[in-house]
């Protein structure tokens, strides 16, 4: 089973179309949304409309959350006045433009999905779609954080394999639950962003994830992880931005995957 996963495409059209094309090539079994479908862009009615035309299975982000409910907090973690000014702006916008149908949309989507795979005889294998983590929606799960802590988040989660977005920067951990003697290992998946990669790299970026008979817990690398990365139309992306009311800042961000 090949499953394909996107994350945090930010109402940035051209990066999901282009993604769609990078993703029909590898013929995927399944393929989820783990939000975040609008903000920073321009194109957010759009991006819904594509999604939800195609009967994409997708849970809500941060900013669909706040969206979805027309209020004035992406629950996005700013760490400078600049960004938040810049962040103020893009909510306001984003509220304007979009559409009634959208919003209920949003307003509607799940907080998670969850997905047990028997592959073979064995235990069968928890698959656990959260946005930010098992706990909370906008919480940031990082690649250095600390083993017992991730680990922590998974056993609590009971998550074999945890898949999820938000930070934008893509990354798979594998950790031992178990003992050196009878491993259970379970994979922490960061499937970075289509519409706003924050790991240097420009392109547009998402996750497949590939299971046969013989995955099972007892052998981490049983469970096949392959991060893609796409180009994409980003000049059409960063000047719609900049012909927009919002920030200029938000274009470079584009261009230079920051």
């Amino acid at each position: 089973m090949k499953i394909a996963l996107f994350s945090d495409i930010h109402a940035n059209l051209p990066a999901l179309e282009a993604f769609f094309v990078s993703a029909e090539k590898h013929l995927p079994d399944q393929i989820f949304c783990l939000g975040d479908l609008v903000g920073y862009n321009i194109w957010p009615n759009e991006v819904i409309q594509e999604i939800r035309n195609r009967g994409i299975p997708t849970i809500a982000g941060n900013y669909d959350f706040g969206i979805g409910r027309a209020t004035d907090d992406c629950g996005c973690a700013y760490k400078t006045e600049e960004e938040k000014g810049n962040g103020a702006v893009s909510i306001a916008f984003t509220n304007q433009i979009v559409q009634s149908k959208e919003r209920q949309y949003l307003r509607d989507l799940p907080k998670h999905i969850r997905i047990e795979l028997e592959m073979n005889e064995g235990e069968p294998i928890s698959l656990l779609l959260v946005h930010g983590s098992p706990r909370k929606i906008n919480e940031y799960l990082f690649e250095d954080r600390e083993e017992k802590s991730m680990l922590r988040i998974l056993e609590g989660a009971k998550a074999d394999i945890l898949c999820f977005g938000h930070t934008h920067k893509p990354y798979h951990r594998i950790l031992n639950s178990g003992t050196e003697a009878e491993p259970h290992f379970r994979h922490a998946i960061n499937i970075g962003s289509v519409g706003k990669p924050k790991d240097g790299d420009p392109r547009g970026g998402y996750v497949l994830l590939e299971l046969d008979g013989q995955s099972h817990l007892k052998n981490a690398n049983s469970i096949r992880v392959e991060f893609v990365r796409f180009e994409y139309d980003l000049e059409k992306a960063a000047k719609a931005v900049e012909n927009s009311p919002l920030p200029n800042a938000y274009a470079m961000a584009l261009r230079t995957g920051k």
